[in-house]
């Protein structure tokens, strides 16, 4: 998306400065008039770096980067440094080509006289609404720094749970991995020379060995069929993924999976509670941080429970009305919800709910690891025993016969 370069006069009458990201010049003006900025000149800015910088796919901003560029600004803020200066110096220190790009940009629109949230709601791709509106919070209640300094010791208890469950995850995903690249050297290279010997001994081979011969021999000649088609399998159900038909099904199976439901059921949960209760904290309104959390819990089953729980509290019904419903949510969470938003502590009960899932998500964790690898050695068993069965029997029994 191309960025323009504007000056305009905002609500106070001065004369602004920035940097804003639009489709296309008339989308431009549309919102710098929600801003309330009355726009002097705009013109198209060129793209800054070389190829390579261009290629979104090689300087994605990950959520690393975005805790470190959390945490740093919070540091240079709490210190009293002022927030352009701060700018400027994480520009400076950011690696990730994309990210520093961007933080000259907002560095630039906040000298301007724009808000750091106004200036960081032009790189969506970026900045999550959640991030956002925390900012904004902050903005307003005059607690800029300390939201800060919550909104990245958040984002780090995120990023540290999602490390977790993907460290441990790498060793069964290498291991499986391994077994289907051995497998299929197997049955292309090593199976088709030991089946040949038994084909010429013209005796009756047994119903085993005869799927293994017609597998290995599909393997080593129609190959490209099965590229072909995995292609094909991958890029249909990411089409379908993408079809709200579709984004639900999967999302439904997720939770009712027979192993690994319960562990997306508690990550959808602790992004819930981790996200409400950073919101509330920050002084964002109950309606607003529903909102909000809905667009970023990641499945459309809690989402529709966020959606319908925003129309409740508008109509003036607690918060937790329709989480008591649903079957997809522990009842430990909708009552203590219920009596934090009785007490005035939703945002604390929120926070303890959170650390509460998380520990739990950790034992779930260690638990599949734990049960995934004896599962491993069962099923290497069953394919060992079937290659002995398909192959090995067949020759003692025809070494037998002589």
């Amino acid at each position: 998306m191309p960025f323009f370069e504007y000056q305009a006069k905002n609500s106070d009458g001065a004369t602004v400065k920035g940097i804003i990201e639009a489709a296309s010049e008339v989308t431009a003006m549309e919102i710098l008039a929600e801003k309330n900025m009355l726009p002097l000149s705009l013109k198209l800015k060129k793209e800054r770096g070389d190829f390579f910088a261009k290629l979104s796919f090689l300087n994605k901003v990950s959520p690393k980067d975005l805790v470190l560029f959390s945490r740093q600004l919070s540091v240079m803020k709490s210190a009293n440094l002022p927030l352009v200066q701060s700018l400027r110096i994480l520009e400076k220190q950011t690696v990730n080509p994309k990210l520093k790009t961007a933080v000259a940009e907002i560095a630039d629109e906040v000298d301007g006289g724009a808000r750091l949230s106004q200036a960081m709601a032009n790189f969506p791709h970026i900045f999550s609404n959640f991030f956002i509106s925390v900012i904004k919070s902050g903005e307003t209640s005059g607690r800029l720094d300390e939201v800060l300094n919550y909104l990245a010791d958040q984002q780090e208890k995120d990023y540290d749970l999602m490390s977790k469950i993907k460290g441990a995850m790498i060793y069964p995903a290498f291991i499986v991995g391994g077994l289907v690249v051995v497998g299929i050297v197997m049955m292309v290279f090593v199976v088709p020379k030991l089946t040949d010997i038994l084909k010429e001994t013209g005796g009756t081979l047994p119903l085993t060995t005869k799927m293994l011969i017609g597998t290995s021999s599909f393997l080593s000649h129609f190959w490209y069929v099965l590229i072909i088609a995995l292609i094909g399998l991958i890029f249909g159900l990411r089409f379908y993924t993408k079809t709200k038909q579709g984004s639900l099904f999967f999302d439904v199976l997720k939770i009712r999976l027979p192993i690994f439901g319960k562990l997306f059921q508690r990550i959808y949960l602790v992004r819930f509670t981790r996200s409400m209760s950073t919101l509330l904290a920050g002084g964002v309104t109950l309606v607003e941080a529903l909102k909000v959390t809905g667009e970023i819990v990641g499945n459309a089953v809690y989402r529709d429970l966020v959606e319908r729980t925003v129309k409740e509290v508008e109509d003036g019904n607690p918060v937790s009305s329709v989480f008591v419903q649903s079957k997809e949510v522990p009842v430990m969470i909708s009552h203590m919800m219920s009596i934090g938003e009785q007490t005035g502590h939703l945002d604390s009960v929120l926070d303890r709910l959170t650390n509460f899932y998380a520990r739990e998500i950790d034992n779930l964790v260690t638990n599949l690891v734990s049960l995934i690898e004896p599962l491993i050695m069962v099923v290497l068993g069953v394919a060992v025993g079937v290659m002995v069965a398909a192959i090995i029997m067949p020759m003692y029994n025809m070494a037998s016969s002589f």
